[in-house]
């Protein structure tokens, strides 16, 4: 008889395994979990935010360190976004959840489309995520930023802005007094892509009118075009990246 290869929530959990192994590596390698504290994870409905969710909620059963969970998300404003979904995946992984509702969207795009309003739209994102944790008394914030990225983040630093830098595994924001972690930077997109599609998450499609003609997807097209030629080259790249060593990286 063949074994499952779904868990009781119907997620698919040999996908999630492996996924898991990856999170608790960069975990570990970057001491981002303290015993007995309470990790707010944001979720925005995506694919990212969603696997993170699943694959921490895994690891708080078996995990040396003791930890709990607090789903948070920020409603942008976009007409047709339903977390609905999203509440009932956290109830069946018994993870607390809370949605903020934020006008965002209506201050950002007012007839004008900038391909800054993605830096002002995180910064705005970030400070309600902030205050939102302080109301929650949760002092660290889970986000899922992946493999693919902090590469692309780097290349957008040095073609734009000309600097080698990238957003680091472990940030303490001091004016917020809150830590911010990235447990899935050694987590490729295509297995994040794979393990959402095979375990149907419920992911919120986000109407962003940005979406596809910002930097980071110019960089996106960079990186496929490169790709074709130098076939590892994400994978040097993050090398590169540890091997600076970036600030926080080493």
């Amino acid at each position: 008889m063949n074994r499952k290869k779904t868990n009781e929530y119907g997620i698919d959990a040999r996908a999630l395994k492996r996924i898991e192994g990856f999170v608790r590596r960069c975990v570990e390698d970057y001491g981002m979990i303290d015993d007995g504290e309470t990790i707010a994870v944001g979720v925005s409905g995506g694919k990212d935010s969603l696997t993170l969710l699943c694959a921490l909620a895994n690891l708080r059963g078996y995990y040396p360190k003791r930890f709990g969970l607090h789903a948070v998300t920020l409603d942008m404003g976009f007409d047709g976004m339903d977390f609905s979904p999203v509440e009932k995946l956290c109830e069946s992984l018994c993870v607390p959840y809370t949605l903020r509702r934020k006008g965002f969207s209506r201050i950002l795009f007012n007839g004008n489309l900038d391909k800054n309003h993605c830096s002002l739209c995180a910064k705005m994102r970030r400070g309600a995520l902030h205050d939102l944790l302080t109301e929650l008394c949760i002092k660290k914030l889970a986000l899922a930023h992946h493999f693919d990225d902090a590469v692309e983040t780097f290349l957008l630093s040095l073609l734009y802005e000309g600097r080698i830098n990238c957003f680091q595994p472990v940030t303490y924001m001091d004016r917020a007094d809150v830590t911010q972690i990235r447990p899935m930077l050694y987590v490729e997109e295509s297995m994040i892509i794979r393990f959402a599609e095979k375990s149907r998450l419920p992911v919120v499609h986000n109407p962003c009118p940005m979406n596809g003609i910002s930097k980071r997807e110019e960089i996106k097209t960079l990186i496929k075009t490169l790709g074709a030629n130098y076939p590892d080259l994400k994978s040097k790249i993050f090398g590169a990246m540890k091997r600076l060593p970036l600030k926080g990286w080493g």
